[in-house]
């Protein structure tokens, strides 16, 4: 349990001591792993730390979605006017006049 423990903390910190399966530690460069995960706590009910929190996420939402709907308006709205300059579709003049 203590080995495995160690490998997290390891493995959590990205530094470059690596522990070793044995339960040694060895000295060289560790894999980022990206952390996922979907629980808050641990099996003893221990509290885990805070996930970490990405710095201008939706400054970067935005500045992919905003662009992106411009211009999927302006492709609409250029192939509506070429549909109706062809006389594809062109909606009819209803007169209410009732």
């Amino acid at each position: 349990m203590a080995a495995a423990a160690g490998r997290l903390l390891a493995a959590a910190t990205g530094s470059w001591v690596r522990v070793m399966p044995s339960g040694g530690l060895h000295r060289g460069p560790v894999l980022t792993l990206v952390p996922s995960r979907s629980l808050t706590a641990t099996r003893s009910g221990a509290i885990l730390p805070k996930p970490i929190k990405m710095p201008f996420g939706l400054l970067r939402v935005f500045s992919v979605v905003i662009p992106f709907l411009y211009l999927g308006t302006q492709i609409s709205k250029n192939f509506a006017a070429l549909l109706e300059e062809h006389d594809i579709f062109v909606p009819e003049d209803d007169d209410d006049d009732d």
